[in-house]
């Protein structure tokens, strides 16, 4: 809360993950043709500098102690495999959406595996040195 009880509004508008791609057309191609990122706005310059920015969703920016980073690596993979920068992507079929990226390049670090938080999570190592977690949302327990 503001000064004298007033709720002031979001200062952010908008996260943005700028990425350092080497394969620039390799990495566009992955994320926005095969995983499914809409193309918001492309700019290029004189000097071959280029960038694409694609729609991801909403966006939340999750910040986890090395504790916790742990849990997740264990959970998902069995081992500590994720650098201190990993993006997920929630998707409707995690399974799929795994092969389809495999399939485009992608090197799978863990299938899909059902976690404690009731999700299907796959890792994966994707263009432009990114760690990825593909994640679908499974609800409560059948028998909840």
């Amino acid at each position: 809360m503001g000064e004298q009880g007033h709720v002031r509004p979001p200062t952010v508008r908008q996260l943005r993950l700028v990425v350092e791609a080497e394969d620039h057309e390799a990495a566009v191609a992955f994320f926005r043709d095969v995983l499914g990122l809409p193309e918001q706005a492309a700019w290029s310059g004189g000097d071959g500098a280029r960038v694409v920015v694609l729609e991801a969703g909403r966006a939340t920016l999750e910040l986890a102690n090395p504790a916790q980073k742990r849990v997740i690596d264990d959970v998902e993979v069995g081992r500590q495999v994720a650098p201190r920068l990993r993006v997920a992507f929630e998707v409707d079929d995690a399974e799929e959406t795994a092969a389809r990226l495999v399939a485009a390049g992608a090197t799978e670090v863990a299938p899909p595996t059902v976690t404690p938080w009731r999700s299907l999570n796959a890792r994966l190592d994707g263009p432009a040195g990114l760690h990825l977690t593909v994640f679908q949302e499974l609800g409560p327990p059948d028998d909840a």
